[in-house]
């Protein structure tokens, strides 16, 4: 198990550019599965997203990693051809085993069942965040026509044959599940000629699936309504693309990332440059830091995040204080609420988080105040910021990510801390960030790997 030793107090200046958006590219890698040949841009070089790779590789799939330069900027490569996939190793418990060290492995499900009729369910892994089901995604395929059933291990496998398949059907998914929305398009693409008319409700609405949808459409899908919680999808993939060059997909900047690097100026009183932002898929990204009193310059993609000697929380219209909550998209991510936590500590005034999905995401808040943050865990989902105004720096402290965005928050605030903090299992940040500390190192974060 690796750590970091983290120098804190230094205030850093320079550019950084977000990685690709690791949990769009989760879903597009999984989609490779449909597409056969995809050549992916800016992907992660995440270990989440090498983990995936280990499984479809082992199931077949040829796997290559490249970089290229393109508008002036490194880019990572990947190649994916599953055109001689192995349906067997998907049943396989070497495949069982191994998707069980990640949640994004639930992804293959939908490619799987909708390219060769069958898919097992992995008791997937990921972050101890708290409950999450798989319902959604599970309620969805049975909609799609497919059958759970049990194998003589005692497994839980899907089925779908050619005559259960929905048709002129509507689906209505019982939350806007990202991945749950994502493993139903992908499902929905079983290659039969009079797939269509399919109308699905309560979809999700993140940038992420307006991307897979756009490869989708690429390669014969036409599936309408991205970006909104109504999808129409009809037609199916073209089996003409199998024998056809790689179908391209570029992916979007981290916004996750983006949020990350703010409240690492907030947290340390710096002025960063953030290149390539992705400025129109931020969501609101900005929003909840410039209620904590956060100032921009927005330059093209560009996103310059000025010095300031404090930043002062806005407070509602009525005097009372300001709450920033977890919502679907286009609203606050809860994938930005630990980092905007520690953005808040060094504020002037107080503020209410409420991250409103995952009842354990606060239970780290723990060490921040064992850093002399100013926090009340109010409950499971809530908690009060009480800012110090920089009238004294965090202390350094011995501390273990739980999760990868617990993770990049306790490295935020251990760099706006006051001397010398050492963070364990820090494979959790490696999962979601790449080379984070070669990254940070040219801004003068002082971090080394141990």
């Amino acid at each position: 198990m690796s750590s970091f030793k983290v120098t804190g107090g230094v205030e850093l200046k320079g550019s950084i550019e977000p990685q690709g958006a690791k949990n769009e590219a989760l879903q597009i890698v999984a989609s490779s599965v449909l597409v056969q040949k995809l050549k992916i841009i800016n992907c992660p070089n995440i270990l989440d997203i090498r983990n995936l790779l280990i499984i479809l590789e082992n199931g077949g799939a040829k796997i290559n990693w490249d970089i290229e330069i393109i508008n002036g900027s490194q880019k990572n490569i990947l190649h994916i051809d599953t055109t001689n996939l192995n349906s067997e190793y998907f049943k396989s418990g070497e495949y069982l085993n191994l998707s069980e060290k990640l949640r994004g492995s639930l992804m293959l499900i939908g490619p799987l069942l909708s390219r060769f009729g069958v898919a097992y369910i992995p008791s997937v892994g990921g972050d101890k965040i708290g409950k999450r089901p798989i319902d959604t995604h599970i309620n969805g395929f049975l909609m799609c026509g497919a059958k759970l059933l049990k194998d003589k291990n005692n497994n839980d496998y899907l089925e779908l044959k050619e005559e259960h398949i929905t048709l002129n059907k509507e689906i209505i998914l019982n939350e806007p599940s990202v991945t749950g929305s994502a493993n139903i398009i992908m499902c929905l693409t079983k290659n039969i000629n009079h797939r269509k008319n399919i109308t699905l409700y309560n979809a999700a609405c993140e940038t992420y699936i307006s991307q897979l949808i756009s490869l989708l459409n690429k390669v014969g899908m036409e599936i309408n309504g991205g970006g909104s919680n109504l999808l129409k999808i009809n037609g199916n993939i073209k089996s003409d693309f199998e024998s056809k060059d790689y179908v391209e997909h570029n992916v979007l900047p981290d916004f996750i990332e983006v949020a990350s690097f703010i409240s690492l100026a907030m947290a340390t009183k710096s002025e960063i440059i953030i290149k390539n932002a992705g400025v129109s898929n931020l969501g609101m990204t900005l929003s909840m830091f410039e209620k904590l009193g956060c100032k921009f310059e927005i330059n093209g993609d560009d996103i310059k995040v000025l010095k300031q000697d404090s930043y002062e929380i806005q407070k509602m219209y009525d005097g009372s204080m300001t709450t920033i909550y977890s919502a679907p998209w286009p609203m606050t991510s809860p994938d930005v609420i630990s980092v905007g936590i520690v953005a808040a500590l060094q504020c002037a005034g107080n503020v209410l988080f409420h991250e409103k999905m995952y009842e354990a995401r606060m239970f780290f808040v723990d060490k921040l105040v064992a850093m002399k943050g100013s926090i009340v865990l109010c409950d499971p989902h809530r908690v009060v910021v009480s800012g110090n105004n920089w009238r004294s720096r965090l202390s350094a402290r011995n501390m273990t990510s739980p999760d990868i965005r617990a993770g990049i928050a306790l490295l935020i605030a251990a760099l706006g801390a006051e001397g010398e903090s050492t963070i364990d299992n820090i494979e959790q940040i490696d999962r979601g960030y790449e080379n984070i500390e070669q990254r940070l190192a040219l801004l003068g974060a002082k971090i080394i790997r141990i």
